[in-house]
């Protein structure tokens, strides 16, 4: 049980950090995973536990930026909604849309059963981090000023964009769904910054709808043991998330996103090495 406890501490800590940084918290997961497995657990514990401590990385947004995300405020004694944060929660929907429609349709079960596996993940891993250089690379060499700097600035039709990019990284995984909505929103202009703090504001729907679906495909009829490793893993990934994500915030204000691109690479590069060797399946 002591040795669980300490792997469920390693995987939450592996989910907190790649969780935010753009460079794919499946393909990390997936490699731990091929050398530190969970011992005496249920068959499916796994698909759950990946999932389920997502919701310690969400809550550390909440957390974090709750007075930018919450409507509601109080003032003079009485309680008024914000009309920027409720245009800023129209925005996350829309970009959710993309989302809804993949699930409506069915392909996120589609992706889980042909592209889940090593090669797809690294070449996933691989592709993104060079369309992570080239981007950077043609916002620098173009002295580019971004169109968007400011949260309440993203439109629409912006947020809708993005959310398709978050679509890509449902489908395939590796992509990473910052990375994928990172890079979408700079590509149309919008800057660092922005580009991701509105991807992790994005993620409490997202993450949070993604988690109550696994939880009702696979039910929560664990044992107790089970469930306090679920948990710890949940707490762990909630306490790195919040230094993780005050970590990228101040990165990105003197550095591009070009480190996480070489980062990509070099890791698509050895899953693929250690699954052709074997090594992981």
């Amino acid at each position: 049980m002591l040795l669980n406890i300490i792997k469920s501490i390693i995987f939450g800590i592996i989910e907190g950090i790649t969780e935010w940084l753009p460079i794919s918290s499946t393909g990390h997961l997936i490699l731990a995973e091929s050398f530190i497995k969970f011992k005496n657990v249920s068959p499916d514990f796994w698909s759950v536990f990946e999932v389920v401590i997502q919701l310690g990385a969400i809550l550390a947004v909440v957390v974090m930026y709750f007075k930018d995300i919450w409507p509601i405020k109080k003032e003079d004694s009485k309680l008024k909604f914000e009309k920027n944060i409720l245009s800023l929660w129209g925005k996350i929907i829309v970009a959710c849309i993309p989302a809804v429609i993949i699930v409506a349709l069915k392909l996120d079960d589609y992706a889980d059963a042909h592209f889940y596996n090593a090669f797809s993940i690294a070449l996933a891993l691989i592709i993104v981090g060079i369309v992570f250089i080239i981007v950077e690379n043609i916002n620098a060499n173009k002295n580019k000023k971004a169109r968007v700097d400011r949260i309440e600035d993203i439109s629409y039709l912006d947020a809708f964009i993005i959310g398709i990019f978050q679509v890509i990284a449902a489908i395939f995984p590796g992509t990473s769904r910052s990375g994928a909505t990172i890079i979408g929103a700079l590509m149309i202009g919008i800057s660092r910054t922005c580009s991701a703090k509105f991807t992790f504001y994005l993620a409490i729907p997202a993450m949070l709808g993604a988690s109550l679906l696994k939880i009702m495909k696979f039910g929560l009829g664990f044992s107790g043991a089970e469930l306090l490793i679920l948990a710890i893993g949940t707490i762990t990934a909630f306490v790195v998330s919040m230094y993780i994500i005050k970590f990228l915030m101040d990165y990105i204000k003197k550095h591009d996103f070009k480190v996480f691109g070489w980062y990509r690479i070099a890791l698509g590069i050895l899953v693929l090495i250690l699954s052709f060797t074997n090594v992981i399946k």
